[in-house]
């Protein structure tokens, strides 16, 4: 297979100290090996734009972001990766996985800053359209677990420093998106031994491309 006519969206999902960087080489590994022509992307980044935009999010040491300064911040990084990114990508037949994507939004800003669902929804009609992700694997880990494994890996960035509240409304509005579209997201517990992780993500991939043929 070799990605003929337009491209598929992947993206990967989840809380903090998921594992999405490792996952995400193994699902570059099963693309490859199906000879699929491919781009690995994350958001917020992607461009010179969204990486700048990126760097301000996660910084620790400038002024309380406002809630909705950051909603917007995230969309204004997005309109700018699809437009340069992920959408000529896609139309050449080359699939992107990306690292995060809208899912994250409604978690983390509509859940986790509980700034509601709808505000997230209108921004993205707006900078999306009808672009969807065709699979979503949502990488499900306990918040207490997830963050033990952030602060093993060194300094913590303005997300991580959240508390573990703030982690269980993540969790929730992501276990809620996938109950309200299961035919796209997919969860996989995160919890268990990384092999077993990869395992179930290497399934997921290999039964998604065997369906996109």
């Amino acid at each position: 297979m070799k990605g003929e006519g337009r491209g598929r969206f992947i993206t990967i999902e989840g809380g903090e100290g998921v594992g999405k960087t490792t996952n995400i080489e193994t699902l570059k590994q099963r693309l490859q090996h199906h000879g699929i022509k491919h781009g690995i992307t994350r958001e917020p980044g992607g461009t010179e734009l969204g990486e700048a935009i990126r760097d301000l999010l996660l910084r620790t040491d400038t002024t309380p972001l406002n809630s909705m300064a950051e909603l917007l911040l995230m969309f204004a990084a997005r309109a700018q990766h699809l437009a340069t990114v992920i959408e000529p990508q896609l139309a050449a037949g080359t699939w992107v996985v990306c690292d995060r994507f809208t899912d994250a939004t409604y978690a983390y800003q509509g859940g986790g800053r509980e700034l509601g669902a709808g505000a997230v929804a209108q921004l993205e009609q707006l900078v999306q359209g009808e672009l969807r992700p065709d699979l979503t694997i949502i990488l499900d880990i306990d918040p207490e677990q997830g963050l033990a494994r952030a602060r093993q890996r060194g300094e913590l960035d303005r997300f991580e420093q959240e508390h573990v509240e703030f982690f269980a409304r993540v969790r929730a509005t992501y276990q809620a998106r996938a109950q309200e579209e299961p035919e796209r997201c997919r969860i996989v517990d995160a919890g268990r031994p990384l092999a077993e992780v990869q395992a179930d993500v290497a399934a997921l991939i290999d039964g998604f491309i065997g369906s996109a043929k």
